[in-house]
């Protein structure tokens, strides 16, 4: 799927599950996976299902989306922690964040490339 170009690749391709993913968790509420071009020897992404533009468009209507994205980023994080020794947890906002929808990396490891 490199040649992905809209703005919400998780609305668009991984929730409809247009590419096959490498799941790690999924509920009714959140979808967790192996990053599809993963920056770091270990990279998981976890998103909420209904779309919630980022970090900071968050509000008390997407409470308990974002509990269970946490709750799965608390769970995936801890997992990485204990096979890995550690683990990062990262969000992008901004021009920094290439899809317009909440995700959460959870990574471990130097990166794959610059």
């Amino acid at each position: 799927m490199d040649t992905y170009t809209g703005n919400d690749f998780y609305c668009d391709v991984a929730i409809p599950r247009v590419v096959p993913l490498d799941v790690v968790h999924e509920d009714e509420l959140v979808l967790a996976y192996h990053h599809t071009r993963p920056f770091w020897p270990v990279h998981l992404v976890v998103v909420p299902k209904r779309h919630i533009a980022s970090l900071t468009s968050v509000t008390t209507h997407d409470e308990s989306d974002v509990r269970a994205v946490l709750e799965v980023v608390q769970h995936v994080a801890a997992s990485v922690e204990r096979d890995r020794g550690a683990a990062a947890v990262l969000t992008n906002l901004g021009t920094y964040q290439d899809s317009k929808h909440l995700h959460v990396h959870v990574s471990s490891g130097p990166p794959l490339r610059p």
